[in-house]
């Protein structure tokens, strides 16, 4: 008898039959009672035979092997135990047990994942992730495909268990790739179409499915494959009560949006039939709508187009609607049919169908049937029709499943490779329908209980029947273990002949067959066998069959319809019309075999490959249902068996899914049809290991003690029987076989883990032994070259000494060798001094003597022939009278006019006949006589601080200009269509009056052309005025002293019209790109600056520019982009010179104020171009202009230039071009005029002067669209050596635009030889580059020809700059005409007073602006020319450096590139002038920079190192770009419109690569602003005249900006920004985004900073990008319309950030606080001139008043005025004559006002 006490546990029997566990303790009374484990009370009786529990039963075991009490009581007892702790795996061997917990539980996150994986199986407490983890070990280690198979019954949490390992496998892959991704995806989908809610599970899968995932050889996931097994069709037309259809169909319902749904005619779920008929609609726990939606996401990364998902939806709306369709009985002809009544359902059934509405009606009520000659139809009754349709719909939706699962399929599934070193495993998980045994059991249940049959067996097969065999064959003690087989039941079912299954299929073949007869078919073959249970009598459709888990009867009724699965042929035919693609394409197989039938009595067939056969009259059976899935389950079962399996048990706790429920005797029926209580026994006893001895000794050689047990002497077992007796104990369970190891699984652990410590202890020896060798051979090596080195030092020291000791006994004998010579020297000088002086003085004295006497006779004889002279004219005067000498003179002066007269008439004679026999190029050469033989042209003086690029000037190439190609090709014009442009032609069409098209010689009356401005009518006839004039068909006027008339106020216009162009001296100037070098403190006087030779001629169109201009009508301060004058002058001693205001001075348009007015200016600090803004009301002084000369200067007629004089022809030329460059509308008419005197003009002087006058007209300005096609065909009708010439102008003209100067000397010479020209570039290394160019060419043509020669790769940044003197101006880039500059440098030489043909201009190529992105590796030669840019800006000032060290540092690195590791001083000496500047060489002496550069050259990294010459050259154009990015900057002038208040509203805008930077005149910064500031940048055309504005938007304000250039600050900024955000790698999220149940998707908050990532994963086309948030980490996908993307290389600062998360309006706040005070100057406040230019009308054109007062300034509305107004003064006013007369009354009353002094 057992004796009790408190606390122990005992066995008590239960009403299930299976002992249950009790715990012993004190009842109230004190006695001992009983409390089981479902808490119930039971009473010690007397005679009670309690049975105590084994201790392993008390707290349970992870493994089930471990029980002591190894029974059912103690199993079921194990699971109760851990399911209430929350425990719900177990182990049985390597076999897991799974309860199911009808809870979340936090046991599957991404550390239990890594914690995991690459363990032993036992190492830690049992988990499914323990189960994946060894699959995917053993298929690595063991290279064979593994198998998981997952079994249970409905609802014990199979599909749970599969997508767990799935997601493991996902993980432990290692790739993370898009296939992953999609493999996991695909479960949603299959769950959406093959799981329902049912009684037993909320989502049951009605399906099976064999997933197997193919890895690659280093363990990554390839690809995967999908098998599924017998979809529940029935399912969509039936559901039981409390169950529910297919998830998919409540999700559309639920999720679809409102306008699609609307579209299908779509309601809720209680509306259908379908989805009603179990009264449930709704599902604990699951939202539709969430599901839904990650239905949709699944599909999209499935490859599930838009289109197919539309489809999809259309035909599972159909079938909700068919589903709705009534069948009315009828009865016709004495037969019963139904009829369907219209409905809207049916109407939207036909329509998502794409069906006719008859076809549908007719299919449905119908059957159609084939005799031997026709077809005959037959009515259906309504209970027929109903059938048919459900098949219909049925056949539908299984389909369209199977055509699912195949488009998963081929997103997923990757073809193995051909290659056969390409090995690819597999693991399959097999996720099949569980055990069924239903109230109501039909044939569905009898192939899914036949499949679970299979498996079975396949368990048993593999843990019992091999296992047992296995160890018989190999002499293993064992005791024969008995278990529950199934194959009896497997041989009634499928495997004997005439077994169900077949008789199934047989009757199916019958068309007569019924259920009935196959029933009587089963009870006649199997009603004597024990496993098949006969219906109860002949009634009854009932039969049974006695599976593993328990008998389970079948209604036979409706087998044989659901296992042929046929459709009728009116629904094949019907499909068959249908336009609907997908239905089409989802009985692809029914519609092909029926397109064969229908083909008629053809017996010839032609296949594919063009082959005929003969058909066969048999009829081919169709394959059943049941057949199918057989084959499909053989195929499968092959699979596993090829597979090294694992098991996993899924255990249903209690039928209600309620969490910490456990149903003892529900789990010990499940405990006992899985045979768990023999696999527990049989595991335990058994040894679930093998290795063969072979293997055994390769994996553990490790563990082999060599000194025991040699493997080369002994064999395979005996050496694996001493590792095993090496490393396990005594007590231990093992077993040597005849040709294996059978070990237990904690003996396969505890091998690895001992086999991992010894290849550990392998490793660190072999790596000891290595490592010290490598240190020893190291060491000897280190010491053999130590001794070397000593050798040599101590040589070379003793070497040294002697030198030194030699040198100081040579410097001692030259020392007293010299003093011997010096004095030895001393003693001769004086000597020969002495001598000289007395034969010097000697000499002097003998030669003054011989002076004196030459004069004094030179003397005497003089002042006799004076005394003869005078003697001789007082006698001659003595007898002359006075009228004879009057008449003397008389005769004199009428010989001198006779002479005169002759020689006058030869002179005429000879011109005469001179000019009859002049040739063409003669007369060319006579039009240009003003030209020198040699037009010069960047000769003389260099600019200055370019002399030395002078000195060492060497041309690279040299060009032929006869073949010198320009630099665009353009395409040749077509003349063929020019025949009907005739000259004449336009002249009949737009010549006004009686104007002719042909040659004539006087003066014009009115313009060719009609013109509406009357300035342009004046001058319309002065330019034709100047034309006969210029071609000698009129002569010119004589000298007069004050001309007047119509040719004093054409000048006048012309002065007028130029007027707004006085400030173009040096113009095209692109902002202040200008780089100049730094102050010098003396400055040459440049040699053009000497005094005007007085007998040259002024040039008459330089000096109408230089004298004759108008004030401008546009107010200084919105002048934009024009400079101010400027004149050389010394730095201040008071001020620091200032670095940005000597670039900007030197960097100017030259003024045209004459020097004179200069002088009287003082000025503390140089001009800058954006004057300083008064600090109070008062005007700030301007110096002297044009505008301030007084207006009695101006109208002096002499001292001003005048057209009625006469005029050279350059001055002529320079006329027309002037009014055709400052008048667009008068070009036309001055081509007009130039041709109407080339046409019919017999004069052959005339005609080719015309044809000069042409061809320099072509080659600055071009005409217009309406003329350009008359002017091109008169253009190929002239002179052989002209047509060619002026048509290649003209075209060249058209392509690059108007010119703004006149033609430059080098372009006359071009055109007086009818050659191109060619111009020298100068390179910052000194080379030259002859460019050729013509009149056209543009800065942009000029640097790409400079680009290709070259080899310039990265040509952004590089500019032309043009240097004068001390000027020096960027062209830029672009489109700027390279030959206006030279015009313009010709024109500031002859205003200095010099010779424009000899203008000293130059041109340089150098680097003007840097991009944010800038690689120097990427091309070499850009590198070299920006560091020999940087070399010399470092020499001559240009760049300064703030210490001395950066200097010497500098210097250094261009010593290496130029010497490499040579330190000798006379090279540091060269090196120390190349770079170090001449303020500093004089501040430090020379000799201590040739220190400081030849120690840092010494110790820098460069001479030991194997750095290249052109790494360092890199390293030096980093350091300028970073150190000056001022000084490779653009510059523009703009005036501050509208935005945030700065201390100026006129101010400087620098863009470079690091931002955009407002300074002010004193280079203070206004602002500074990074590029991830800038929110936006574009231009906006303004009412004003100076131009466009941009608007700048940044996170610190928009600003509005006036400037000239807006287009290219917009360009610039736009470059940057677009390049920036390109590369960036930095966001920011503008909005939160939560998406933790996805982790595809990445989560973040708004404002954190998002780091993109870079790869091929997501396209930003699609509208994605791959990120990671800086502040967790974790990546993802991220929209691209919730963040923004940052344009910057770098990390945004702190500030940007937290601007970019605030809204508009508390930016602006905190802006306006910042802000607020920081204004330390007066900014000048606003006046009425400002007020006037916007909101006062425009000044009056009083023609009249401009002819009377030549050169009088224009109106000015906003001064001070004595004149009444004739209209008033602001301009909104203009249209209202009641208020504008008011206005002009009120201001000349208060003109009349009285003086308030009188007062």
């Amino acid at each position: 008898m057992v004796v009790l006490r408190k606390g122990d546990y005992v066995w008590v029997d239960s009403s299930i039959g299976v002992p249950i566990g009790a715990k012993v303790r004190l009842s109230e009374s004190g006695q001992l009672q009983l409390i089981d484990d479902e808490g119930k009370e039971h009473k010690i009786k007397k005679d009670a035979s309690l049975k105590p529990m084994h201790p392993t039963s008390v707290n349970g075991v992870d493994d089930m092997i471990r029980l002591g009490d190894l029974n059912e009581a103690g199993l079921l007892r194990n699971l109760l135990i851990r399911h209430k702790e929350g425990i719900i795996y177990t182990y049985t061997g390597s076999i897991l047990v799974a309860v199911n917990p009808y809870q979340l539980l936090p046991i599957y996150t991404p550390e239990q994942v890594q914690l995991y994986t690459d363990r032993r199986l036992g190492e830690l407490p049992p988990h499914v992730f323990a189960i994946a983890d060894s699959c995917f070990f053993n298929m690595r280690r063991n290279r064979k495909d593994q198998c998981c198979i997952i079994s249970g019954e409905s609802g014990a949490g199979k599909t749970e268990s599969t997508k767990l390992i799935l997601q493991f496998l996902a993980a432990v892959s290692g790739q993370r790739s898009w296939i992953e991704q999609q493999i996991l995806e695909a479960n949603p989908i299959l769950e959406a179409f093959g799981n329902a809610k049912t009684v037993r599970n909320d989502n049951s899968s009605r399906f099976g499915k064999y997933i197997d995932i193919h890895f690659s050889k280093g363990g990554t996931i390839e690809g995967a494959r999908i098998e599924q097994y017998l979809l529940e069709k029935s399912r969509v037309c039936r559901q039981a009560q409390e169950e529910r259809n297919y998830h998919i169909f409540y999700y559309m319902l639920m999720g679809m949006p409102a306008e699609q749904k609307k579209i299908l005619s779509l309601g809720s779920a209680v509306e259908y039939n379908y989805l009603f008929m179990g009264e449930c609609t709704s599902c604990e726990g699951r939202d539709d709508i969430k599901e839904y939606a990650h239905f949709r996401s699944a599909m999209k990364i499935l490859t599930f187009t838009e289109n197919d998902s539309w489809e999809i939806h259309k035909l599972l709306a159909a079938i909700l609607h068919l589903g709705n369709v009534n069948f009315e009985a009828t009865v016709s002809n004495n037969l019963e049919g139904c009829d369907i009544p219209s409905s809207n359902n049916f109407n939207m059934a036909s329509k998502l169908l794409e069906v006719d509405t008859k076809a549908l009606d007719v299919s449905l009520t119908q059957r159609s049937f084939m005799t031997n000659r026709e077809i005959v139809s037959k009515p259906l009754t309504s209970e027929q029709a109903v059938d048919g349709r459900d098949a219909f719909v049925k056949a539908i939706y299984g389909r369209l499943f199977i055509w699912i699962v195949e488009k998963i399929n081929s997103a997923i599934y990757k073809p193995p490779s051909e290659d056969s070193n390409d090995i690819r495993r597999s693991i399959g998980l097999l996720d099949i329908f569980g055990f069924e045994n239903f109230k109501h059991n039909s044939f569905e249940q009898l192939c899914i209980n036949f499949a679970n049959e299979q498996l079975q067996q396949f368990f048993v097969k593999h843990v019992f029947k091999l296992e047992q065999e296995e160890y018989s064959r190999e002499n293993i003690v064992w005791t024969h273990i008995d278990y529950s087989d199934n194959q009896r039941t497997l041989d009634v079912l499928a495997i004997k002949s005439l077994n169900v299954l077949s008789l199934i299929d047989e009757e199916s073949h019958f068309p007569k067959g019924t259920d009935t007869t196959l029933l009587n078919k089963l009870n006649q073959m199997h009603g004597k066998s024990n496993i098949y249970i006969p219906p109860k009598n002949s009634h009854d459709t009932m039969f049974g069959i006695q599976h593993f888990a328990g008998p389970v009867y079948y209604d036979s009724k409706g087998f044989l319809e659901k296992n042929r699965d046929a459709l009728s042929l009116d629904v094949i035919q019907l499909v068959e019309t249908s336009t609907n693609k997908l239905l089409k394409n989802v009985f692809h197989n029914e519609l092909s075999v029926n397109e064969v039938k229908s083909r008629g009595n053809s017996k010839m067939i032609i296949t594919p490959n063009n082959s005929l056969r003969q058909m066969t009259d048999s009829k081919k059976r169709v394959p059943t249902l049941s057949g199918q899935f057989r084959q499909s389950l053989d195929a499968l079962m092959k699979t596993l068996t090829a597979c090294q399996p694992y098991f996993i048990r899924c255990i249903k706790p209690n039928d209600f899914k309620k969490p910490m429920l456990f149903d003892r005797e529900l789990c010990m029926r499940q405990l006992r049809y899985s045979g768990m209580m023999e696999t527990i026994r049989i595991r335990k006893a058994g040894y679930p290991i093998r290795h063969t001895f072979q293997e055994f000794l390769d994996r553990y050689r490790v563990l082999l003690n060599s000194a025991v047990c040699d493997p080369k002497k002994e064999s395979a077992k005996a050496c694996s029987e001493s590792i095993c007796k090496n490393v396990f104990s005594a007590e231990d369970d093992w077993e040597i076989g005849k040709t294996k190891v059978f070990l237990k699984d904690f003996h396969d652990t505890m091998l690895e883990l001992k086999r991992d410590k010894a290849l550990n202890e392998k490793a660190l020896v072999i790596q000891k032994v290595l490592r010290g060798y490598k240190h020893r051979k190291q060491f000897l090596k280190q010491r053999s070259a130590a001794v070397v080195v000593q050798k040599y030092w101590r040589g070379h020291k003793g070497r040294k000494l002697f030198r030194v000791v030699q040198l100081g006994f040579a410097r001692l004998q030259a020392t007293v060798r010299s003093r011997q010579i010096a004095r030895q020297y001393e003693l001769e000088r004086r000597a020969t001094l002495l001598l000289q002086t007395q034969i010097h003085g000697y000499l002097a004295r003998k030669e003054w003597k011989r002076k004196r006497d030459a004069a004094i006779l030179l003397q005497a004889h003089i002042r006799g022939l004076n005394a003869r002279r005078a003697v001789d004219k007082m006698k001659r005067d003595a007898f002359l009278s006075l009228q004879e000498r009057r008449a003397e003179e008389l005769a004199a002066l009428e010989r001198q006019r006779k002479l005169e007269e002759v020689l006058q008439k030869k002179k005429e004679k000879e011109a005469a006949e001179q000019s009859e026999i002049i040739t063409d190029q003669e007369m060319v050469d006579n039009i240009f006589g003003f030209l020198p033989s040699l037009v010069g042209g960047q000769e003389g003086q260099a600019p200055a601080g370019f002399e030395d690029l002078e000195r060492k000037r060497t041309v690279l190439e040299e060009v032929d200009l006869d073949d010198a190609p320009m630099m665009e090709e353009l395409p040749e014009e077509d003349y063929d269509d020019l025949d009907e442009y005739s000259f004449s032609k336009f002249a009949s069409m737009y010549f006004q009056g009686a104007a002719t098209p042909t040659h004539i010689r006087q003066r014009l009356r009115q313009p060719l052309l009609y013109h509406e401005d009357e300035n342009d009518v004046l001058a319309s006839l002065t330019v034709w005025w100047i034309i006969l004039r210029f071609m000698g068909d009129l002569p010119e006027p004589k000298p007069q002293q004050a001309p007047r008339g119509r040719s004093a106020f054409a000048d006048r216009s012309l002065q007028k019209d130029v007027a707004s162009r006085q400030d173009r001296r040096l113009s095209h100037m692109v902002g202040l790109d200008q780089r100049v070098l730094r102050n010098r403190r003396s400055r040459k006087e440049s040699s053009a600056q000497e005094e005007i030779p007085q007998n040259r001629k002024a040039s008459t169109f330089t000096d109408l520019f230089s004298r004759s201009r108008k004030t401008s009508t546009m107010p200084e301060e919105v002048v934009l982009n024009r400079k101010t004058s400027s004149t050389p002058s010394e730095t201040s001693k008071n001020r620091k010179p200032s670095t940005f205001t000597d670039l900007l001075t030197r960097n100017r348009k030259i003024s045209t104020v004459p020097e004179e007015g200069m002088s009287n200016r003082k000025s503390a600090r140089k001009p800058s171009v954006i004057q300083e803004e008064p600090e109070d009301d008062a005007e700030v002084a301007k110096p002297p202009t044009v505008q301030t000369i007084s207006e009695e200067e101006e109208i002096m007629i002499a001292e001003g230039p005048t057209l009625d004089r006469p005029l050279t022809s350059l001055e002529k030329l320079h006329i027309i071009v002037g009014y055709a460059i400052v008048r667009r509308d008068l070009r036309d008419e001055i081509y007009c005029q130039i041709c109407k005197q080339l046409q019919e003009n017999g004069n052959r002087s005339s005609f080719f002067r015309g044809w000069v006058l042409l061809s320099l007209c072509l080659g600055i300005f071009p005409p217009t669209e309406r003329f350009i096609k008359y002017l091109q065909s008169f253009i190929r009708l002239g002179p052989v050596g002209y047509a060619p010439y002026c048509a290649e102008r003209l075209r060249r003209t058209v392509a690059n635009g108007v010119r703004g100067e006149p033609p430059s000397w080098l372009e006359l010479q071009a055109t007086k030889n009818k050659k191109p020209m060619a111009i020298s570039v100068t390179l910052m290394d000194g080379r030259t580059i002859n460019v050729p160019v013509d009149s056209a060419s543009t800065s942009k043509e000029v640097c790409q020809m400079l680009s290709q020669k070259m080899k310039l790769q990265d040509t952004f940044g590089f500019s032309l700059y043009v240097a004068l003197y001390d000027k020096v101006w960027s062209l830029g880039s672009g489109h700027e005409h390279v030959m206006d500059a030279i015009s313009q440098c010709e024109q500031e030489v002859k205003r200095k007073g010099g010779k424009e043909q000899h203008a000293p201009w130059r041109l340089y190529f150098r680097k003007e602006i840097f991009t944010p992105w800038h690689d120097c590796s990427q091309d070499s030669v850009s590198t070299d020319l920006i560091y020999r840019q940087v070399i010399r800006g470092l020499k001559y000032g240009e760049y300064q450096c703030e210490r001395e060290e950066d200097v010497a540092e500098l210097a250094a690195k261009h010593f290496f590139v130029q010497y490499g590791s040579d330190s000798s001083m006379e090279n540091t000496e060269s090196v120390v002038q190349d770079c170090v500047n001449s303020t500093l060489l004089e501040s430090k002496s020379e000799a201590k920079w040739i220190q400081m550069v030849n120690t840092a050259h010494l110790q820098g990294p460069y001479i030991n190192s194997k750095a290249k010459a052109a790494e360092v050259k890199a390293e030096v154009v980093d350091y300028a770009r970073q150190k000056w990015p001022l000084f490779f900057s653009r510059f523009f002038e703009v005036v501050r419109h509208s935005g945030p208040s700065l201390p100026k509203n006129k101010f400087i805008v620098a863009i470079n690569w690091t931002g955009i930077t407002f300074l002010d005149e004193r280079e203070r910064k206004l602002l500074e602003l990074s590029y991830p500031m800038v929110t936006g940048v574009n231009t906006m055309r303004e009412g004003k005249s100076f131009g466009q504005s941009v608007c700048l938007l940044t996170l610190k304000g928009d600003f509005t900006l006036n400037a000239v250039m807006a287009a290219d600050i917009v360009d610039v900024v736009a470059l940057f920004l677009a390049g920036l955000t390109e590369r960036s790698q930095y966001a920011v999220a503008l909005q939160e985004i939560n998406r933790q149940d996805d982790p595809t998707f990445l989560s973040f908050k708004k404002g954190e900073l998002i780091l993109l990532v870079k790869d091929d994963d997501f396209s930003p086309s699609g509208g994605w990008l791959k990120g990671q948030n800086e502040r967790t980490g974790q990546k993802g996908a991220v929209p691209t319309d919730a963040i923004l993307i940052l344009p910057t290389l770098t990390k945004p600062t702190n500030e940007v950030l937290s601007l970019i998360s605030l809204s508009p309006d508390q930016r602006k706040t905190i802006i306006n606080n910042t802000l607020r005070g920081t204004a330390t100057e007066r900014v000048a406040p606003a006046t009425l001139k400002e007020f006037s230019i916007e909101y006062f009308r425009p000044p009056t054109k009083d023609v009249n008043r401009q002819v009377i007062s030549k050169n009088v300034a224009p109106e000015r509305l906003w001064a001070n005025s004595r004149e009444p107004i004739r209209q008033p003064l602001l301009k909104r006013l203009l249209g209202n004559s009641e208020l504008s007369h008011q206005a002009c009354q009120a201001f000349t009353d208060i003109l009349l006002l009285p003086d308030p002094s009188l007062f």
